[in-house]
């Protein structure tokens, strides 16, 4: 004996007191009547992201450039020695992603507006989503099952050394430096290199990119100033300027809540940045409008949800320090042909990995 099994969000499906049981199955008939959530978006792969597109799935090489010619004094009627651009290579992982949308002929048929429109929109939510994880785990080295971030089956921190989490096999989705940068891998060419006046061992001495905050407030959103400076020259020594600051809410109230930062922030009066002819609601209307909460020591202050409470991160957004690589845009596969949207799911191919070590750093509480 088969029991049949009523289509997702069909009319027939009974309603509950509970909105744990069936209630969530049920059709709603006037589209007035529907409240949708607020989603709070964060544009992680135009902000922090290279965009490219390739031909071919799997593993695939990007070549980055690294200072490598110098100037000679040449005598009268002899040439210089012949130099070339030295390369280090990439290697991002594209993977194959999906989502299957319920969508029946019942459902079509019973719905009194565009039930497809709605599970699609949503669909195209839960996309957005997880490509914005997807993105901010692997920024900010947070480990991940089921999108393979993190190293080691744990989040990148201080003791993890550079030799091992810039190679491929350990790490598919890259990092900033790591511990004592300037000693690369076995057989493996290291990615730091001497700028203006600092070596590489000065460079190394300096430390890796990830550390943990000099601050201990409740929780784990721990930030302090000392934090910020030691970034900024972090980032400065290799050539690059820091320049945006991205925290989770959590860091914003323990941030709001320092004494120093009434005296730290930038006295600038464009809308969106903190002023102290300001009142305290009015600093605030920037973070309300555009998720910017102000600028402090000439950095822009950003705010997402989207950022793990346990971390926040300094960049130099000017030269993103990810690439985005994209083999297919999100499209939907017709899984019965003849059929329609319907039994149909959504996919898209992409890899994404940090691919500039010298333009962030990532400082994470107890």
């Amino acid at each position: 004996m088969v029991t049949a099994q009523l289509g997702a969000l069909t009319s027939a499906n009974a309603g509950s007191a509970s909105t744990t049981t069936l209630a969530n199955r049920v059709l709603v008939d006037f589209k007035d009547a529907l409240i949708d959530y607020k989603s709070t978006s964060l544009n992680a792969i135009q902000m922090f992201c290279e965009p490219m597109t390739t031909d071919t799935g799997g593993d695939i090489d990007i070549t980055i450039a690294k200072p490598s010619m110098a100037m000679e004094q040449i005598d009268e009627g002899s040439t210089p020695s012949y130099q070339h651009t030295l390369l280090r290579n990439e290697r991002i992982s594209v993977k194959e992603w999906g989502l299957a949308v319920a969508v029946t002929r019942r459902m079509i048929e019973d719905s009194r507006f565009n039930e497809v429109e709605l599970a699609l929109n949503e669909a195209k939510k839960a996309v957005e989503r997880h490509v914005t994880q997807h993105c901010m785990n692997a920024l900010m080295g947070v480990y991940n099952a089921t999108f393979g971030t993190g190293y080691s089956s744990g989040p990148i921190e201080v003791g993890d050394s550079e030799a091992n989490i810039s190679q491929f096999a350990n790490n598919p989705h890259g990092a900033f430096f790591g511990a004592t940068p300037g000693t690369a891998a076995a057989s493996h060419e290291g990615r730091l290199v001497d700028y203006g006046d600092y070596s590489v061992s000065d460079l190394n001495s300096l430390g890796g990119h990830y550390f943990a905050s000099s601050s201990s407030v409740s929780g784990t959103s721990d930030i302090a100033l000392t934090d910020i400076t030691k970034a900024i020259e972090l980032i400065g020594a290799k050539g690059y300027n820091a320049d945006t600051i991205l925290v989770s809410p959590s860091h914003v109230k323990n941030l709001l809540n320092m004494a120093d930062f009434n005296v730290a922030y930038s006295l600038n009066e464009q809308p969106g940045y903190l002023s102290p002819a300001q009142s305290g609601g009015s600093q605030l209307e920037g973070w309300r409008e555009t998720g910017t909460v102000g600028s402090l020591y000439g950095l822009k202050v950003a705010v997402s949800s989207w950022c793990p409470q346990g971390r926040y991160g300094i960049f130099d957004t000017s030269v993103k320090p990810m690439a985005f690589v994209e083999r297919r845009g999100l499209t939907v596969e017709e899984a019965n042909p003849g059929f329609g949207i319907v039994g149909s799911y959504l996919s898209q191919r992409y890899g994404l990995k940090i691919v500039r070590p010298e333009c962030g750093v990532i400082v994470y509480g107890a």
